[in-house]
């Protein structure tokens, strides 16, 4: 490497979910040990204390081998906003960059990367009691709802993508004025403040699907099961944010005996494929032309893969 610390390098890894992210960040700190890391993650499903393992947080051996942080931290009950995320990430690359380590940001939320680094909108606090009533429509609603309301904001979103349709209804109807207005009043970014050192993980669609394939019967048989079972039992609010989890309403399904082993399996690879193939979109066609994307599947031996980070 041959930016000094000072120079407040920040690394990116950043791709759909199986990509090979997480292992990546590992075998990045271990290749560079002439400094020390920190892994901060950027992923909205492994930021809630529950579902570890149909959220795919590190693993105990993982988490032995590198600091992570902001995996299973924020409470459940409540959905954690990309504006939440976004402070307590920069606290902590503050506090990596205070002790002369290098953060490395890992995951699939381009929301959440995209606010820390660009900044946010200044829109006022949403009254909970409105945010629950519209998280709760069906979405075919709230998207007419929004059409009527705000029609500029609902021309730019994808008919069944409710988290924006549910996100910008409930900014124009508690401040009167459209999410895209609002979107272009961005402060607080950091990226005029970083170095920062972008890698995206853009591999093979169908080396990727198998591999989400695999990981997701994988996680069916260790785990994944109970930690539902478990969720049932708590029943938290209906509009919490592990019942969208990937991976929860199938094996629901499959506990309450609706649907046979194979086939809550057979769903839960399409919901996790289409998940990925939506972040693959993403991060293809939002993220700056100049950031490197990496087209291959991953290969931890090759060192070349880690130059593209550190130039």
């Amino acid at each position: 490497m041959t930016n000094p610390i000072n120079d407040k390098i920040v690394a990116l890894i950043a791709g759909p979910t199986a990509s090979g992210k997480s292992g990546l960040a590992i075998a990045l700190s271990k290749h560079y040990t002439d400094r020390q890391y920190c892994i901060i993650n950027a992923d909205s499903a492994q930021v809630y204390d529950h579902l570890p393992i149909l959220s795919a947080h590190p693993s105990a051996e993982e988490l032995t081998q590198a600091e992570h942080r902001l995996y299973g931290y924020w409470d459940s009950k409540q959905s954690c906003s990309a504006v939440d995320w976004a402070k307590d990430a920069k606290d902590e690359i503050n506090r990596a960059h205070d002790a002369d380590k290098i953060p490395i940001l890992v995951g699939g939320t381009g929301l959440y990367i995209r606010t820390l680094l660009d900044g946010i909108a200044p829109i006022p606090n949403i009254d909970p009691e409105l945010r629950r009533s519209i998280r709760v429509m069906p979405i075919e609603e709230s998207y007419n709802a929004l059409i009527q309301q705000d029609p500029d904001a609902a021309q730019h979103l994808n008919p069944n993508d409710s988290a924006r349709i549910c996100r910008a209804l409930e900014v124009i109807k508690s401040t009167g004025q459209s999410i895209t207005i609002w979107r272009q009043q961005k402060e607080g970014g950091i990226a005029d403040t970083i170095t920062l050192q972008p890698l995206i993980l853009l591999p093979p669609r169908d080396w990727l699907y198998e591999r989400c394939n695999r990981r997701f019967v994988q996680m069916f048989d260790t785990g994944a099961i109970d930690e539902v079972e478990a969720l049932i039992k708590r029943n938290p609010p209906i509009d919490s944010p592990l019942w969208r989890a990937i991976g929860v309403s199938e094996i629901k399904s499959y506990l309450e005996g609706q649907v046979e082993r194979e086939t809550a399996i057979e769903l839960g690879q399409i919901a996790t494929r289409q998940y990925a193939k939506r972040q693959y979109t993403w991060f293809r066609n939002q993220s700056p032309a100049h950031w490197h994307r990496h087209k291959e599947h991953i290969n931890y031996n090759k060192i070349n893969i880690f130059e593209t980070i550190f130039q």
